[in-house]
């Protein structure tokens, strides 16, 4: 895994902030990052992936494994007419329950194959063996995110090249396969420990990194590499909302927090008011949540309104400030 060797990795941040232009400059400064495939139109991963390909940089694909839809409807029913009241206040119109939502999770794979993608990483679950089987015939190495020992034992199903063990601090989605009783209450150090406990496959630690003292005191507890994501976020080549940029930097917002309410998985966040407002109703069901407050966080981005955004964000998001990614990337090198 010589391009996983320390210090840094950038982590896949889905919905905007992971552009092609900071997954290239990253991969320049000698840090790879991964392009974020989850909820993004097949054709638009693809041009992403020539784009950054033609740069000859080191990179990843991040690619969401699709859940099961879900059992019981009735708590999504019951959550649709609980959003109506943000349906009104932002002029739009809910969609219908979707439930069954792949995410072009075959034509995914299908284009890292085909682009042999140096690293490809997996959330939300194990791909199976004989996706990772085909990926390494294909150049790539295979690495599953998981977020306890458990899940990291499930992962070794699959013989992935390595793990990406990631802390309850992360910022943004959870890879947890367990929703809803996980509580992101873990650090790096813990979630790291404890993937390695039951491997000894090259692990990479993800959360909360907000100094390069965080990075250097996961490396030594013997992390390959350590993800950041959230010290990114102000990165100039990112594409973080602007309204997501300005949160961060506001002082206005002084705490992160787990929530359902915007996608139906765990994720943490900027705590705002339709956290506030909607977390203990949210139920457990991604993407089918993700579809339904689309429109929601769409028309509030357009008018500059953080309290209905998800202001994805790790522990350590009061350090992150704006700069060209070479040189935040930098100042977390230890």
């Amino acid at each position: 895994m010589h391009e996983l060797t320390g210090p840094l990795v950038v982590a896949p941040m889905a919905g905007g902030p992971t552009t092609p232009a900071l997954v290239i400059e990253a991969g320049r400064a000698g840090s790879p990052a991964f392009l974020a495939a989850g909820y993004k139109p097949v054709g638009l991963v693809e041009e992403e992936l020539r784009a950054v390909r033609a740069a000859g940089v080191p990179y990843g694909l991040n690619i969401f494994v699709p859940m099961p839809p879900p059992a019981d409807i009735a708590p999504l029913e019951a959550y649709r007419r609980l959003l109506q009241a943000e349906a009104e206040r932002y002029e739009v119109d809910l969609p219908p329950l979707r439930l069954h939502d792949h995410d072009g999770f075959d034509e995914k794979v299908d284009l890292a194959i085909a682009y042999g993608v140096p690293l490809v990483s997996f959330t939300f679950g194990v791909p199976g063996r004989r996706v990772a089987d085909a990926l390494r015939r294909a150049g790539s190495q295979v690495l599953i995110t998981v977020t306890s020992a458990d899940e990291a034992r499930a992962a070794l199903t699959a013989a992935p090249d390595g793990l990406i063990a990631q802390a309850g601090t992360a910022g943004a989605h959870s890879a947890t396969t367990s929703p809803g009783s996980y509580r992101g209450d873990t650090t790096a150090l813990e979630t790291l420990a404890a993937v390695r406990a039951v491997t000894g496959l090259p692990v990479v630690a993800a959360g909360g990194t907000a100094s390069a003292g965080d990075v250097d005191a996961l490396l030594k507890e013997g992390a390959v590499a350590v993800q950041a994501g959230t010290a990114l976020l102000l990165a100039d080549e990112a594409g973080t909302r602007a309204a997501h940029r300005e949160a961060l930097v506001s002082g206005e917002y002084t705490q992160t927090v787990v929530t359902r309410a915007f996608t139906g998985q765990p994720a943490r966040g900027l705590r705002n008011r339709f956290i506030d407002t909607y977390s203990a109703a949210a139920p457990v069901g991604y993407p089918c949540v993700h579809h339904l407050t689309t429109p929601i966080r769409a028309a509030a981005a357009k008018r500059g309104d953080a309290s209905a955004l998800n202001l994805w964000a790790g522990t350590g998001f009061a350090s992150a400030r704006p700069g060209p990614v070479a040189t935040l990337l930098d100042d977390l090198r230890p």
